[in-house]
C-alpha cells in the first residue's frame, strides 16, 4: 500500500523524534521537517548515524517520498 503524505509525514515525524536522541540531537527539540528537501536531508542522517533498523526504516521512507515525487512531477 502506498501511504498518502499526511501519512507519510507523520511517520516521517515519527522518526524524527525515535532518533533524535541518537542521530538528530542537534535539531531544536520543536523542528520536524516539512519541505521535500529537509524530509531527505533528515532521512540521509538518519540512515548515515542511526542503527541498522533506523537505516532501514529511513530508507523505506525516502522510497515513498520520491515515488510521491516522481507521481506529482509526472501529472504536472
Amino acid at each position: 500500500m502506498n501511504p498518502d503524505a499526511g501519512t507519510l509525514t507523520r511517520e516521517i515525524d515519527e522518526l524524527v523524534d525515535q532518533y533524535r536522541g541518537q542521530c538528530l540531537w542537534f535539531l531544536r527539540p520543536d523542528y520536524y521537517p516539512r519541505t521535500l528537501d529537509e524530509q531527505l536531508r533528515i532521512l540521509d542522517t538518519i540512515q548515515r548515524y542511526g542503527d541498522r533498523k533506523a537505516f532501514q526504516k529511513a530508507a523505506e521512507a525516502r522510497q515513498w517520498l520520491l515515488q510521491q515525487s516522481s507521481a506529482r512531477s509526472a501529472v504536472s
